[in-house]
């Protein structure tokens, strides 16, 4: 009896804490907004069963059911997932302020050397100066002209390499051609020459290599942040991947920053952008101090954002004509009707070129180099009447957003004309693509020169044959790559025989 009545004290103890609990927490937020919807969450897990391994598609497919704004958690971390162009504009417009940082990820921290990048640096004098070097050394209009060469050249190499293809009949895996075109671009751009022309540091498919390995870790799963009760574990054996992939890029770069100490005075010629960022690291006197760490994280920035992304762009705009042959026809009578025949395309036609240029506005519609983005609140405080709580990443769904039924017509279609006789300005902020506000990508204008001008001249040059139906699945990793690679059968024109003559064929 006695035992029996304990247990019922017990009972009536553990309801009245529970009642309590209820009350302070109601108290507490009573005058508050609301949290936004969200799904019923498992213990620990949280609502990671909700989500599959490309994770953009499994949070579209919630936002159609819960709305453009939902809450998450994902294991222990609180989540705000952004599908509207409306929701991210509130955001990251009229609260720019509140959302300008990114989250501390353990991956991206540790390839960064601890965040000493411009990428996942806090918004602070710091990322400004970094922004400002960027934008004036890389991406202005005067860099981006400085450089038209160096993109011509590239480009001409990639054509005789699949030219090569063509008059053997055999196949090219344009994915990968395409990013060795970037990996050379942004090589020549940021140390005035080519990876595959370096002695010791390694080849262009190298490179190619060590970007890709380095994106898919920043973006990889990282169980043991994920739930605070494992963060001082490594279940995954991800902390020896992290130091192996850095400590290989960390070799490669050094050997580059050596060597370009040790020629700057016997190098009267132009500074590159790799000089120019050691100049202010030993400048006593500079405006902002840069360590070494700061320079490989900042190159590391650039590649990262720069080699997989583009390539990947003109990969699914290339498989989209392939996969739309009256699109293609289109694109190419364009550009016959602008450049001709006797010429490949150069980026002084591209202003010429306006529908070449919807479909790679589509393209990013559809297939966004970035799927999503990630910011995270620095203060509580409240979107469309909903209460977001301090400290919550922030993740913006740009591939839902281009998909979005509300704002696009018939969005699930491949429809460039769309965009023909619109100010992209109004567009962009209606997809996302390169973020929104002052963090927004710094590469928008190297996108619109590189992207449409490779994918005009390939198409101008070549047509492109496959095997049965385009395969449009598309895979894991960070930069929405394809789930296969596009491998196409390429038959020389016209264009190219002017560009590069054909050696003629001897019959025997």
């Amino acid at each position: 009896m006695a035992d029996l009545q304990y247990f019922f004290v017990i009972i009536l103890l553990c309801l009245g804490i529970t009642v309590l609990i209820q009350a302070i927490v109601t108290k507490r937020f009573r005058n508050k907004p609301p949290l936004p919807p969200s799904p019923i969450a498992l213990p620990i897990i949280g609502h990671i069963h909700l989500l599959g391994p490309i994770a953009h598609q499994a949070l579209h497919k919630l936002s159609i059911r819960y709305g453009p704004l939902i809450y998450l958690f994902i294991g222990s971390i609180p989540n705000l997932i952004v599908s509207s162009a409306e929701m991210a504009n509130e955001i990251l417009k009229s609260n720019e302020l509140n959302f300008l940082n990114r989250p501390k990820m353990q991956n991206v921290d540790y390839l960064t050397y601890g965040s000493a990048d411009f990428f996942s640096a806090p918004y602070g004098l710091h990322w400004k100066f970094m922004k400002r070097i960027c934008m004036m050394e890389l991406f202005s209009s005067r860099a981006l002209d400085s450089f038209v060469t160096v993109r011509r050249e590239e480009l001409k190499k990639l054509l005789i390499r699949v030219l090569k293809k063509a008059e053997a009949e055999e196949s090219v895996d344009l994915g990968e051609q395409l990013k060795g075109l970037t990996s050379n671009i942004i090589t020549r751009m940021m140390f005035r020459e080519r990876q595959s022309d370096r002695d010791g540091c390694g080849k262009t498919e190298e490179v190619i290599k060590m970007v890709v390995e380095l994106n898919e870790l920043a973006g990889f799963f990282n169980v043991s942040e994920t739930f605070w009760f494992l963060r001082r574990l490594d279940l995954q054996g991800l902390k020896k991947r992290l130091k192996n992939a850095r400590d290989k890029y960390d070799v490669i770069i050094e050997r580059i920053m050596e060597e370009h100490e040790s020629k700057k005075n016997k190098d009267a010629g132009a500074r590159n952008m790799l000089d120019i960022l050691l100049g202010i690291h030993e400048d006593k006197n500079a405006e902002m101090k840069l360590t070494r760490e700061n320079i490989k994280a900042f190159i590391m920035n650039i590649y990262g954002g720069g080699t997989d992304t583009s390539a990947i762009t003109v990969e699914w705009a290339l498989a989209e004509l392939i996969d739309h042959p009256e699109i293609m026809k289109k694109a190419q009578q364009e550009i016959e009707k602008v450049v001709g025949n006797k010429r490949v395309v150069e980026e002084s036609d591209l202003c010429n070129l306006s529908y070449i240029q919807a479909v790679v506005k589509e393209t990013l519609r559809l297939h966004p180099g970035g799927p999503i983005f990630v910011r995270e609140s620095d203060e509580e405080c409240a979107v469309a009447g909903f209460r977001i709580p301090a400290k919550t990443r922030v993740i913006v769904n740009v591939w839902a957003i281009g998909r979005d039924a509300n704002q696009w017509e018939d969005p699930l279609e491949f429809r460039p004309e769309r965009f023909e006789g619109t100010e992209w300005k109004v567009m962009s902020e209606k997809m996302m693509s390169f973020g929104a506000g002052r963090r927004s990508c710094p590469g928008e204008k190297m996108v619109f020169r590189f992207v449409p001008l490779a994918l005009a001249a390939i198409i101008q040059c070549f047509e492109l044959k496959v095997n049965g139906s385009v395969e449009m699945n598309e895979g894991v990793g960070s930069s929405l790559p394809r789930a296969t690679p596009l491998v196409c059968v390429p038959v020389a024109k016209e264009a190219i025989q002017s560009f590069v003559p054909l050696e003629p064929k001897v019959i025997f």
